[in-house]
Order: structure tokens, then sequence, then C-alpha cells
């Protein structure tokens, strides 16, 4: 656990030691599929900028295994409704 680091011809003698790291964001949203466009509701108030939120969705639907997406065209949240409209690329 006791480690001897050489910086720019100093020596510093350092320690490991254990932290816990904070988890993320868990919750579940409701969908409603059509060809091109999900419908997304119920999506929890969170301490996070919208455009974050809805950067968040945006990834999660283009992952193919979890949100059985694509090539993602627009996210529109409104973040006071609590809802998301995502549109693809190409119907799927």
């Amino acid at each position: 656990s006791k480690h001897t680091v050489n910086l720019d011809n100093k020596t510093a003698d350092v320690t490991v030691e254990p932290f816990i790291l904070e988890m993320g964001f868990r919750f579940e949203l409701h969908v409603t599929i059509s060809g091109k466009k999900i419908n997304v509701s119920e999506i929890p108030e969170l301490s996070l900028p919208k455009d974050w939120m809805r950067d968040k969705l945006e990834l999660n639907f283009y992952k193919t295994k979890q949100g059985g997406g694509g090539e993602i065209e627009n996210v529109t949240y409104n973040e006071e409704s609590g809802t998301a409209v995502i549109t693809f690329l190409r119907p799927g």
C-alpha cells in the first residue's frame, strides 16, 4: 500500500487508500414506440442541466441493445412535463 513515485527528479512517498464512488442516477422510463419516433414519459426531475438530460436520452436510445435505437435525428425534451420525443433518422 506504500509506494515511492519519482516526479521531475523528486521522490514522493504515497499511500494507497480505498474510496467509495457515488452511484449515478437510476430511473425508469415509460416509452411509446412508432416507426420513427419514441415518446418517453415520466422522466423524473433530476438536478441535471436540460442539455445534459437531452444528451443522456440521446445516448441511451442511440445504443441498439438498450434502446432499440439507431442514429438520432432530434431529441425534444420538456423538463416541465417530464417527457421527451426521440426522432430517428430511419424508421425501425
